[in-house]
């Protein structure tokens, strides 16, 4: 189930205020994050974030098009290492 319309997109408050802090400050360093279900704004773009993944921090520059995506969409945690039958196809 989706989040009401009248509550708004969920953000942690931490990370609205680092954004508004970067672009205070004007410069372009990375923001480290953990809150992957927190939706992309239109004041994170141009923002980089390294969102963790459960192993590594992946690093995710926003654009227009990612807005109203959350930001673990951006950072898979799971490695696709190909079907077992696929071994005997290539011969």
């Amino acid at each position: 189930m989706t989040r009401s319309v009248w509550k708004g997109p969920f953000v942690d408050g931490y990370l609205l205020t680092k954004v508004q802090k970067l672009r205070a400050s004007g410069r372009q360093d990375p923001i480290k994050t953990w809150s992957r279900r927190s939706v992309i704004l239109p004041q994170f773009v141009g923002v980089t974030f390294h969102v963790y993944n459960g192993k590594k921090f992946i690093p995710v520059f926003v654009t227009e098009e990612m807005i109203n995506h959350k930001l673990g969409e951006f950072s898979p945690t799971r490695v696709f290492h190909g079907h077992s039958g696929d071994k005997k196809a290539k011969k």
